[in-house]
């Protein structure tokens, strides 16, 4: 399949650095529309000041007949080593 061994390397790559013990992606935005959700990380970016894209994860919910297209936005959220 096209684009399988990318998804691989990129999964793996993530995997050392997102590691479960390392924290979990926590969901903050969900939208139908595009541009809502381009705006949307443009804002979370500067609010928070994140340089690193890798902070932020979209996923896209292939819509049917029945339900539309719909996107979330994720943010990394570290462990907090002393709790």
């Amino acid at each position: 399949m096209p684009g399988q061994r990318k998804r691989k390397r990129q999964r793996e790559r993530e995997a050392g650095a997102r590691s479960p013990q390392a924290g979990r992606w926590e969901p903050v935005f969900s939208t139908e529309d595009e541009r809502e959700l381009r705006s949307e990380a443009r804002r979370l970016c500067a609010e928070r000041g994140l340089t690193d894209p890798s902070m932020l994860r979209v996923d896209m919910f292939c819509g049917r007949l029945q339900s539309p297209t719909s996107y979330r936005l994720s943010l990394f959220v570290p462990h907090d080593p002393a709790g």
